[in-house]
């Protein structure tokens, strides 16, 4: 068995805001992927990702049958066959690995489930966020379901509010145009649940949370705006005055060495940088409106491009 191809996701605007309601818009990338496999017998096969997938079985055992209930039987005999998670999604990269693993479960071994075929209505989609998010909490602690979502129906998400969500068409993307969203390679791996904890205690400061109110909410959901309605201009306004928002406020969820970088694509406007994910490592979402001249910029730092304006 190869199961069907669960792809990466790209939150382009809404990490951290999110969590305290701001807007949010999550794409499908499907340069990286992962699928359910079993292998033939005598095959070599992923240890540790089958013990992984064991260990997350126990995890769904747990969630409330209310909630949403497994082929308990047939789950169960694919662990036994060494069934594990094929996956090119790079781990602890900000990309929704454990998201992909989560939509791929889902997909495979949830009785009475909700399709990407049938009409999605708010409560349906509020619903499969719901699961999905008591699904991943195995990996994170805490989750919002919107990873797992976004790979299980490979559509772009607009995120009104922790409980308003839809799926949206996004302005197409212009093959030949000059201007880009990209990745960049920390070159090191990142974890979310110390990065979202470290983001918690700091919005119990007075000062900290009012920024958030104040000025990032406002920057994150005025840059959805403008990608959805296509406003370039105000878009690369609106995202230097994130990435210096962030670069000054989320310092701990920057890499060190990327610290100069960040504050030189400021300054020089060839290049803007925010976190792809909760930071701390991992790719680093960067935009250009001339992608040439970031290149030459970023030189020496192996870039990605997953969207051309």
């Amino acid at each position: 068995m190869k199961g069907p191809l669960f792809f990466a996701k790209i939150l382009l605007f809404g990490e951290y805001g999110i969590i305290k309601d701001s807007k949010g818009l999550s794409i499908p990338y499907n340069f990286y992927r992962g699928a359910l496999k079993i292998p033939a017998e005598g095959d070599d096969f992923d240890q540790n990702s089958n013990q992984k997938l064991k260990d997350f079985a126990l995890h769904l055992r747990s969630l409330s049958p209310k909630i949403v209930e497994f082929d308990w039987e047939k789950l169960e005999n694919d662990l036994a066959q060494n069934m594990y998670f094929d996956s090119s999604i790079p781990q602890g990269y900000g990309v929704g690995s454990s998201g992909a693993l989560v939509a791929a479960i889902y997909d495979q071994y949830a009785k009475c489930k909700i399709t990407v075929l049938e009409n999605l209505t708010k409560e349906k989609l509020g619903y499969l966020k719901k699961v999905f998010s008591q699904m991943e909490s195995f990996f994170h602690g805490k989750s919002s379901g919107l990873d797992p979502l976004n790979s299980y129906l490979s559509l772009p998400i607009l995120i009104h509010s922790k409980e308003n969500i839809q799926t949206i068409g996004i302005p197409s993307q212009h093959s030949k145009g000059k201007g880009a969203v990209f990745l960049l390679d920390s070159g090191k791996s990142g974890e979310t649940a110390p990065m979202v904890s470290m983001f918690m205690e700091n919005m119990k400061k007075e000062a900290f949370s009012n920024m958030m109110r104040d000025q990032f909410i406002k920057c994150s959901d005025a840059c959805v705006e403008d990608f959805l309605k296509g406003n370039i201009s105000s878009l690369f306004k609106n995202i230097k005055a994130l990435s210096a928002l962030v670069l000054t406020n989320f310092q701990p969820m920057i890499p060190d060495a990327f610290h100069q970088l960040w504050l030189q694509g400021i300054e020089s406007n060839d290049y803007y940088l925010k976190l792809c994910g909760s930071g701390g490592g991992g790719f680093i979402l960067g935009f250009a409106q001339d992608f040439e001249k970031a290149k030459k910029s970023l030189k020496q730092y192996p870039l990605e491009v997953v969207y051309h304006f």
